[in-house]
């Protein structure tokens, strides 16, 4: 597996590796470095994302927060503070290259219940297609412990695999997995590809490294599950270095965990087999035809609606006979629905008062039945 045959990256890149650790301060230099390695990625027709940590790191140092552990207001109001000064630096690199920074704030809610799953996806998605670079951090500004995803490696996993990431790249300041932790362990061997992640792969991973950092090979190797189990692989490399996504691409050191498939196919395999569906929707002919030719679900072509459903259920989308064509995640309420089926899209602004989306259903929240149908 090569990065340059990827064409949507998560980058993922720890306090340890964007924050000096002795001095507390942004490591500048070397972000500008990395947005260069984005810039040159993008040149190549790629889309990057990047889920960066750092904000506490940032902004505890511009408070006179004790050192060590923080308690989780203390937490919060360091993220306040930091995210602004995090923010303007990835906004002010990305300008030098012609770049535009797009901030997104996450909590694990967000990508787990499907209402805003939805829109969180379709908000990285809509910058990705205007040429932005989202730049994402978990909202530690109002997460409790209760709905923090505990560390940025999983919140990476949980990004990449909500927009059907081909890549994520995890920074950190290790090259890789070994066979035990290389600092305690001198005969540790490097693993350059990890086809599964078994119990033994598990084992292997240490503690946490790093003062700024909170999560180890530990998470990592829990970030690693997510992602290949949706189709993403997943790269773990040292960050420390100028140019780190250069230096991969050049055959510097580094871990490949290896998906089971592909994201777009494992995205439709949990919505058909995984999701309860909550209502259905009957099309007419053109509706059916458009459908199995690859194309989105449009109000226009549908004739009937079932069910109680919420704007990101899962439905059952079929033709006039009821013969299910395919299944797939609802982009309206039933009520919404009501008003606007059989409209065509453009109507949808005057009948419900706002710019919604065209799509009753979009062809990337959609698996055609009896089929393992995949379109990019």
């Amino acid at each position: 597996m090569r990065l340059e045959d990827q064409k949507r990256i998560v980058v993922k890149i720890g306090s340890a590796t964007l924050v000096d650790q002795a001095t507390g301060r942004l490591r500048a230099a070397w972000l500008q470095t990395l947005i260069d390695d984005i810039a040159m990625l993008k040149e190549q027709g790629k889309e990057v994302i990047i889920v960066s940590s750092g904000a506490i790191a940032l902004g505890r140092r511009k408070t006179e927060l004790p050192p060590g552990k923080l308690r989780l207001e203390e937490s919060q109001a360091a993220a306040a503070i930091g995210q602004i000064a995090l923010g303007e630096a990835y906004s002010d690199a990305l300008h030098k290259v012609d770049l535009t920074a797009g901030q997104v704030l996450l909590t694990l809610s967000d990508t787990e219940e499907r209402r805003r799953y939805l829109n969180a996806r379709a908000t990285l998605t809509t910058l990705l297609k205007l040429g932005a670079v989202p730049i994402i951090n978990e909202n530690d500004t109002v997460a409790t412990s209760e709905i923090k995803f505990g560390d940025n490696d999983r919140l990476a996993a949980r990004v990449a695999t909500m927009i059907s990431a081909d890549c994520l790249i995890l920074l950190s300041d290790i090259d890789g997995l070994y066979t035990a932790p290389p600092l305690d362990n001198p005969d540790a061997k490097h693993i350059p590809v990890i086809e599964q992640i078994t119990h033994d792969i598990e084992a292997m991973a240490g503690s946490a490294g790093s003062s700024l950092a909170k999560g180890g090979m530990t998470t990592k190797i829990a970030a690693a599950k997510i992602a290949v189990n949706a189709g993403t692989a997943m790269i773990i490399a040292d960050g420390s270095d100028y140019n780190p996504l250069n230096a991969i691409m050049k055959g510097a050191k580094h871990s490949w965990f290896v998906p089971n498939s592909t994201p777009i196919k494992q995205r439709k395999r949990w919505i058909n087999g995984h999701l309860e569906p909550h209502g259905t929707l009957m099309l007419d002919k053109g509706a059916v035809n458009a459908l199995l030719s690859g194309k989105s679900l449009l109000p226009a072509g549908v004739k009937k609606l079932g069910g109680d459903f919420a704007k990101g259920d899962a439905v059952i989308i079929t033709d006039l006979d009821g013969e299910e064509i395919a299944r797939g995640l609802i982009g309206y309420d039933r009520s919404e629905a009501d008003q606007i089926m059989g409209c065509k899209s453009t109507l949808i602004p005057d009948i419900l008062g706002y710019d919604g989306r065209p799509e009753l259903v979009h062809r990337d929240d959609m698996v055609l039945s009896g089929s393992d149908h995949v379109d990019h």
